[in-house]
């Protein structure tokens, strides 16, 4: 009789019920390096947006008679050859860089996302036309073939942000086609089906919200990637056109100066390594808290 009891009272023990808003805090912020990339994310935006009640002098004109200064007190990074104010043309680099990553992140993703989606559940000869397009396009590697298209298009930012698209599409469709083959199979889409639900409602409703998490997690890494990319594309000298601020350019420009005024390089080069950083960690954070195998156990 009391083993009885005793598995009656294991069967109606329920267990504990998880915040699952809780729980991805919990894990996203238990690394200390993650929170690290947060707050240069933060500093990057504030920047970006208060820039021009930031800046100490005007970014675009510059004094010859302060012509390649070395960091001092009136200068703290320095100046250009053209007597620009080195920290100004940094903090305003900032808008360029947030601007081409989230606007190319946003039309790649949503272009891969949607060609990648209908490729994986149509199948057949939709998904053979979509993903050889995708392998022909992958055959390259993303900074050549922005190169390329940045060097067809012409440079400015409006060019720079179509040519990276371009690139970092088939990223996204490759992803998101192995996601849809995956999910299309589970039970409760075949119940949709059986239910007479259309292939936009099974789509939009139940395969693309599933697909999110890793969708997410890639977007956040690709954005310091993308970031990376726009610098060397300036750097060659196919970016963003002059005077317009740009880390990328900031670097080709000081590189010749050295060993004069190194801070012209350096300041942009660590600006580059930190938010490329910063993005990689925090896509490693999301990764983790998104992760559906560690839910019910964190």
């Amino acid at each position: 009789m009391t083993e009885r009891n005793t598995t009656v009272d294991e069967f109606q023990e329920a267990p504990p019920r998880i915040n699952e808003w809780r729980r991805f805090w919990r894990v996203f912020l238990q690394r200390k390096i993650v929170i690290f990339g947060l707050v240069v994310l933060f500093l990057l935006v504030f920047s970006a947006i208060f820039a021009d009640l930031i800046v100490p002098y005007d970014p675009y004109i510059g004094v010859m008679a302060d012509s390649l200064e070395s960091p001092n007190s009136t200068y703290w990074l320095g100046t250009d050859i053209q007597g620009r104010d080195t920290l100004s043309r940094l903090i305003f680099g900032t808008r360029t860089a947030l601007m081409v990553g989230f606007i190319t992140v946003g039309i790649a993703g949503i272009a891969g996302v949607t060609l990648g989606l209908m490729a994986g559940y149509f199948g057949g000869i939709i998904s053979m036309v979509i993903m050889r397009i995708m392998d022909a396009l992958m055959c390259f590697p993303m900074l050549i073939l922005a190169m390329l298209f940045a060097a067809v298009l012409g440079g400015g930012i409006q060019n720079v942000i179509i040519a990276l698209s371009i690139a970092t599409v088939p990223g996204y469709a490759r992803v998101m086609n192995g996601l849809t083959m995956s999910i299309r199979e589970n039970d409760y889409i075949m119940a949709e089906r059986a239910m007479g639900s259309s292939n936009a409602r099974i789509m939009l409703s139940h395969i693309l919200p599933n697909s999110l998490p890793p969708m997410i997690v890639l977007v956040t890494l690709q954005l310091g990637m993308i970031i990376m990319s726009e610098a060397a594309l300036s750097f060659l000298g196919i970016g963003i056109k002059p005077p317009g601020a740009a880390w990328g350019a900031m670097v080709a420009d000081g590189y010749r100066y050295l060993t004069y005024t190194p801070a012209l390089s350096f300041a942009p080069g660590i600006a580059i390594m930190l938010v490329v950083f910063a993005f990689n960690m925090v896509g490693d954070g999301l990764r983790d808290a998104l992760d559906p195998r560690l839910r019910g156990i964190l």
